[in-house]
């Protein structure tokens, strides 16, 4: 177990309608910064994928097979540094053998779904949930008439597997979507639980309640001008007061225009 201590920024007479919680400017910015990290990711995955990103958005790539390798990405979790897929490309087997990733020693992202004393069972259980609906597609597409948010929201609901926890879910489908692999997109942050993400967007909103907590972040993201998406990794990142890349490696910062727009936002 990793303990930080996060050390708050000081009242400093800091406030803002769109975050209720903060008083200080210096988290403040702290938060802007990634929430335009966040969104630069999301766009540099739509458009120009990285490494990995780039073979799972190959659409003259099998889709059981981008599906697999998104799924293990996000299951491990891209590492912090120069060579972020490192991990990924070690473990990785093909979804069409049945064999699961060498998970021995194996040295993971900081958003990991991965416990090594659980082993290889949370791998069994995806792959028992997508042969009950015939394929990972066939679990994840659901009915064809579905909106882009109705389709994430049910995949999110249904990806509801042991040891899968909340971060890795989501990010597992906003990886799916913002590479075109399954008309999906994020209509609400999921929010709920204990997970880190859940817990920083409580204490910069200000609220515990789930219902008003994602009512708020939808504000904050209108505000903002960034996708709903973004706020995952951006709360995530502020309240573990450190920067995970997820995949970026070491070269992208904050996307500019985003840090603009979410610097006049929040008043700064």
């Amino acid at each position: 177990m990793t303990v930080r201590r996060l050390e708050r920024g000081a009242d400093d007479g800091y406030r803002s309608s769109l975050v209720l919680g903060l008083k200080s400017s210096v988290e403040a910015e702290r938060l802007a910064a990634e929430i335009a990290f966040a969104a630069g990711r999301l766009r540099r995955l739509a458009d120009d994928p990285p490494e990995l990103y780039a073979e799972v958005a190959d659409d003259g790539g099998e889709l059981e097979e981008r599906t697999w390798l998104a799924f293990l990405i996000a299951y491990l979790c891209p590492l912090d540094g120069e060579d972020p897929f490192a991990t990924v490309r070690a473990a990785r087997t093909s979804w069409s053998s049945g064999e699961q990733p060498a998970l021995e020693g194996v040295q993971c992202g900081p958003r990991t779904a991965h416990d090594p004393a659980r082993g290889p069972r949370t791998l069994e259980a995806y792959r028992a949930w997508a042969a009950r609906a015939g394929s990972q597609a066939g679990a994840l597409s659901g009915d064809a008439a579905w909106k882009p948010e109705r389709r994430f929201a049910r995949a999110f609901e249904r990806l509801a597997l042991p040891g899968l926890h909340r971060d890795a879910r989501f990010d597992l489908l906003v990886i799916l979507g913002s590479l075109r692999l399954y008309e999906m997109s994020a209509g609400s942050l999921q929010l709920g639980g204990d997970s880190e993400v859940t817990l920083a967007a409580k204490r910069a909103l200000g609220i515990g309640d789930v219902l008003l907590l994602e009512r708020r972040a939808a504000e904050l993201a209108h505000a903002c001008g960034v996708p709903l998406a973004a706020l995952d990794v951006g709360f995530y990142n502020w309240g573990r007061g450190e920067r995970a890349t997820l995949g970026l490696g070491t070269v992208d910062g904050p996307d500019p225009d985003s840090l603009t727009r979410a610097r006049e936002a929040l008043g700064l």
